[in-house]
């Protein structure tokens, strides 16, 4: 059969184990997962009434335009409708821009230890892509990317903050970046963790969409809303990039249900309130675990930390997977060495960095 060259080798994406199936291997009763940086406190209380009361028709499909949440969205953002196009997960929107812009006669730039689907989606669709080494905090070298950037480039993708470091780059450095790139390059900020920044110099780049219509956002609420089951994500950008972009999007590729509960959802202000506040607080918890075992980490504007152990990635992975902790190993991150873990409870981290503290411990004897 006649698939794409650009196919062979290529994998699907491979999330981290469940929770079933490590109780399965270990024997164990309770498993938490610290893996994926889901919402530890779940979604808003509001969500979970919603779904207790409401009825839905399953024999009708939903509205293909996502109407009501696109309304929703653009009040709350301050933007008009028509610069918004919702996606399955904003996975599914980095899809839709790969499928309109790239080819094997374009190229596409982002940093070398980002979020994976960037480099997936440009193989399957046969672009070039350039892979910039971040700075040694993590941050984007936006001076080198755009140094990268030719006649032939499309996309660039900026992962703000950076997933899996975490690491915010500044808004001046985007700014001077969307300054300088060609007019005709679709330069993509990534905000899947938007909700957790709290750094004093962010500027929220929605205010820049007027001076750079070249500039696409994009958002979930897989995140800080705790709605990674119901897979709704959204870009904000221009009208005419989103007009261009629409064409590539399935007719009913949101539910009826997940619009729903994110409208609902996106009302709650006062629970994100209280994620990112707790989130900030636990975050402080791995930082002086690192600091007092002299670890390095990188400073994180998400709601996980990336550290380095240095000890085996894979071999720390399993063994707190044995204890019950689900955590992302750098090996598969490419940062061997290191664990990205999801900051959780407090409950869940106490537990957590005991188990680690022995091992760093041993390590030192």
């Amino acid at each position: 059969m006649k698939f794409k060259k650009q196919l062979a080798g290529l994998q699907a994406y491979k999330p981290g184990r469940t929770m079933e199936e490590v109780k399965k291997q270990f024997g164990l009763n309770q498993v938490i997962k610290l893996a994926s940086n889901e919402n530890p406190l779940g979604s808003s209380p509001k969500v979970r009434e919603y779904l207790a009361t409401q009825s839905i028709d399953f024999a009708l499909y939903p509205d293909g335009y996502a109407q009501t949440i696109r309304d929703a969205v653009a009040e709350h953002l301050n933007v008009k409708p028509t610069q918004l196009i919702f996606g399955n997960g904003s996975d599914e929107v980095i899809l839709l821009i790969a499928r309109a812009l790239l080819s094997p006669e374009v190229n596409t730039i982002a940093a070398d230890i980002t979020f994976s689907q960037y480099a997936h989606n440009a193989k399957i669709e046969g672009a070039d892509f350039i892979a910039v080494a971040l700075n040694e905090d993590g941050t984007h070298d936006l001076e080198t990317m755009l140094q990268k950037v030719t006649d032939q480039t499309a996309v660039v993708w900026i992962c703000n903050p950076n997933n899996p470091t975490g690491s915010l780059t500044p808004s001046s450095a985007i700014y001077s970046f969307l300054q300088q790139a060609p007019k005709d390059v679709l330069v993509v900020v990534d905000e899947a963790y938007f909700e957790y920044v709290d750094a004093e110099d962010y500027i929220n780049p929605i205010q820049w969409l007027e001076e750079f219509p070249n500039l696409l956002i994009l958002r979930t609420f897989s995140k800080a809303y705790g709605l990674a089951a119901f897979r709704i994500g959204y870009g904000i950008g221009s009208e005419q990039v989103i007009a261009q972009l629409e064409p590539t999007r399935e007719p009913f590729n949101n539910t009826t249900l997940s619009q729903d509960v994110a409208q609902v959802a996106l009302q709650d202000q006062q629970f994100i309130a209280h994620t990112v506040e707790q989130n900030k607080q636990e975050k402080q918890r791995y930082v002086a675990f690192c600091e007092k075992h002299g670890l390095r980490y990188f400073p994180t504007q998400t709601n996980f930390i990336l550290i380095d152990i240095e000890q085996d990635s894979d071999e720390t992975f399993q063994y707190l997977m044995s204890k019950g902790y689900i955590v992302r190993s750098g090996n598969a991150l490419g940062l061997p060495g290191t664990l990205r873990i999801t900051i959780g409870t407090p409950e869940q981290n106490k537990g957590l960095l005991q188990e680690l503290e022995q091992l760093v411990l041993k390590q030192k004897v």
